[in-house]
């Protein structure tokens, strides 16, 4: 059996008006994995996500979905994948089990077999009491653990879910979480997901990439990549000669000017934080702000783009969210 679940080899997608949504990506995601896809808004996530699931064609390279070219082989790929999309797709005026139904059988499964695995599904992601219910009296958590359940209807060997968390508050974000890791191991299937929030991507996926501007540009275990940074972080905000005085230091890594700040890599923050404020002190240098911060995944980025990450929601997203609030008034 083959160990790849996912293969891709110079993958390029570039729009009509030139932009590179996605540049030059090579990729390979293993069987059983729990993968992330992380970065901004508009780095490219969900571009890459259309290719690998079929919705979109690449402009140059390859990619192979459980040993499956996505081009010439699209439709033996759906087949074997599951597809849960950023936008709501369940419809409202129907229960969930009508809806896994109705999933059911848009994918050959029918009759006894369709009600129980609809049952059986939505047992999995706690909805089984909330089957006959109308999707328009559920919570959003509870929808989008809904579009989990339906994603899982054909039994795939990969699930892709594109923001599985988008728009929900922390508590329905860890519930949802929590319904994943079950997943992968009932399921026994590879789960591929996008997101925007790292602290999700830290928490939740075994390994990950952080794409920016349509490229990789770091790949490996959440804590090989807070690794790779080494020492702690000193952010400054300051006027003088910080960067000259400071790199006199042995203790001190590295100093770089982010965003109008000085952030200073050193061993050992909290010993060495007093030694900077009094080096600089000294020299006459007025510190505004100072911030110690620990390895994560937000200076990981930091370090491979040179730019401070922001989490934001999408604006596709929120418009949707504002039109299904408006219709429901």
């Amino acid at each position: 059996m083959r160990e790849e679940a996912v293969d891709v080899d110079a993958l390029s997608v570039v729009y009509r008006n030139s932009v590179r949504a996605v540049d030059d990506v090579s990729l390979v995601i293993k069987r059983g994995e729990l993968f992330a896809l992380v970065g901004p808004n508009g780095a490219g996530k969900t571009t890459l996500m259309k290719v690998l699931t079929t919705l979109l064609k690449p402009t140059s390279g390859r990619a192979y979905v459980c040993g499956l070219d996505v081009v010439r082989e699209a439709g033996q790929v759906r087949r074997r994948i599951g597809y849960v999309p950023q936008n709501l797709s369940a419809d409202d005026e129907l229960t969930g089990m009508e809806n896994m139904l109705l999933q059911c059988r848009l994918y050959g499964v029918s009759g006894r077999e369709a009600v129980k695995r609809s049952r059986q599904l939505l047992e999995v992601v706690g909805l089984l009491d909330a089957a006959n219910r109308v999707v328009a009296s559920y919570s959003g958590g509870m929808r989008r653990r809904l579009e989990i359940a339906m994603g899982l209807v054909n039994t795939p060997e990969v699930l892709f879910m594109d923001e599985p968390t988008l728009g929900l508050d922390v508590q329905s974000r860890l519930v949802i979480w929590d319904y994943i890791k079950t997943l992968r191991k009932q399921e026994d299937i590879t789960i591929i997901f996008t997101t925007h929030y790292m602290e999700e991507a830290d928490k939740l996926s075994q390994r990950l990439g952080i794409i920016d501007r349509g490229r990789i540009v770091a790949l490996g275990s959440p804590e090989e990549l807070k690794r790779r940074i080494g020492g702690d972080i000193i952010a400054l905000e300051a006027e003088g000669d910080v960067e000259g005085l400071l790199r006199r230091l042995s203790f001190v890594d590295s100093v770089s000017l982010v965003n109008g700040g000085y952030r200073v890599k050193v061993v050992d923050g909290e010993e060495n934080l007093p030694k900077i404020l009094n080096t600089l002190n000294e020299n006459g240098v007025k510190v505004r702000k100072v911030t110690l911060i620990k390895p994560s995944l937000d200076q990981v980025f930091v370090e491979f783009t040179g730019r401070e990450y922001k989490e934001e929601e999408p604006p596709d997203y929120l418009m949707q969210t504002f039109i299904r609030s408006s219709r429901r008034r």
